[in-house]
């Protein structure tokens, strides 16, 4: 996938604030913060499936997982605009609670129709792969954008006491709609690494069977 849950909460602060029920819970166990290091006193990193990019409630506090060094050691940062920067330490914390959800099922179903609108169909074994994209980096905002949509449209479902939510959802189709039409996806058609042609997810490819 392109976008990581890192991702969704840099463009919409209040998500694991406001529907992180909405999102499926990888870990709930207890930890100590020192600096950009998070050592877990319960529960486990790796069975956990977290890996960089996954967001950390430390305290109800989210930060940026960057790394895992092992089962119990993570690297963690206060979110940061690029991820390739340097970790930015959090509060110290000697124990607290420790939670991760994750929304990478809305993330996977919006990747598969971005990958569709530029041609690549993934169960099509003979077909491109999302390996194909050379530059992966360009979708980020777009995918983050189409998985705010439906975590937000799902959260103001009717009686469920969120219609609220509704306008946020719109409003991220909205942006969504937008970028499809700025955005390009440099495809490698050959496997040679270097990119052929250039596809615009605001319309959909058409080949020959």
């Amino acid at each position: 996938m392109f976008a990581k849950d890192r991702d969704l909460l840099i463009i919409e602060p209040g998500l694991f604030r406001e529907v992180v029920w909405n999102g499926q819970r990888l870990l709930s166990g207890v930890g100590g913060l020192s600096g950009t290091t998070l050592t877990l006193l319960t529960g486990s990193f790796v069975d956990s499936g977290i890996t960089a990019g996954h967001v950390a409630l430390i305290n109800s506090v989210p930060m940026e997982v960057v790394s895992v060094q092992s089962a119990t050691v993570a690297t963690v940062s206060i979110m940061r605009s690029d991820p390739a920067s340097n970790a930015v330490p959090g509060k110290d914390l000697a124990a607290g609670g420790v939670e991760v959800f994750t929304f990478e099922p809305q993330v996977g179903i919006v990747h598969r129709q971005i990958l569709s609108m530029i041609g690549i169909d993934v169960d099509d074994p003979d077909g491109l792969g999302e390996a194909a994209v050379t530059n992966p980096g360009a979708m980020v905002v777009l995918e983050a954008l189409g998985a705010l949509h439906l975590i937000y449209a799902s959260a103001g479902a009717p009686g469920r006491g969120g219609e609220g939510f509704l306008d946020r959802a719109k409003l991220y189709q909205q942006r969504f709609s937008m970028q499809r039409g700025t955005v390009v996806a440099l495809i490698d058609l050959d496997g040679d690494g270097i990119a052929e042609t250039r596809r615009h997810p605001n319309s959909f490819v058409l080949t020959r069977g």
